[in-house]
């Protein structure tokens, strides 16, 4: 948490739990959902894609600092995925909750492609593209709950 690129990669603060760091890191994803859900859809849309695009350049500097590709306390992919995650459903409490343990199934379990893009793409790109994908996949099958 020494610098702001850690501050943000690490959730705010959410990665540095002991146990379950990407969980933790979803939990920390719902207040952001919370407030990008009270603005219009394009601009939940603008808001999530612009997410991802800087978590890019967030989760690489991070590696980079730590030294370790894809620490498990880098948690701003968890707040990316879940923000994807949601995105193609109205709000409700419910679809929140279906919504995270979605998530976290497609994240932890990673089925094909997701497993492989974690395992041969390295870099900020690497550690973000494989939880994109468990929200995109995730939210496939939350609209269709839903």
């Amino acid at each position: 948490m020494s610098t702001p690129i850690l501050f943000l990669a690490f959730g705010f603060g959410s990665g540095l739990a002991k146990k379950m760091p990407g969980t933790m890191g979803t939990i920390a994803a719902i207040p952001i959902y919370l407030v990008f859900i009270q603005t219009e859809t394009w601009i939940y849309s603008i808001l999530t894609i612009l997410i991802i695009y800087v978590g890019f350049s967030i989760c690489g500097q991070a590696a980079e600092l730590l030294g370790e590709h894809d620490f498990g306390g880098i948690v701003w992919d968890e707040i990316a995925g879940f923000l994807i995650t949601m995105c193609l459903v109205p709000f409700s409490w419910y679809a929140v909750l279906v919504g995270f343990f979605l998530f976290r199934f497609f994240d932890i379990v990673k089925p094909w492609p997701i497993k492989w893009i974690d395992q041969k793409i390295e870099g900020g790109v690497g550690i973000m593209l494989d939880d994109v994908l468990a929200g995109g996949m995730a939210g496939v099958a939350l609209f269709y709950i839903i």
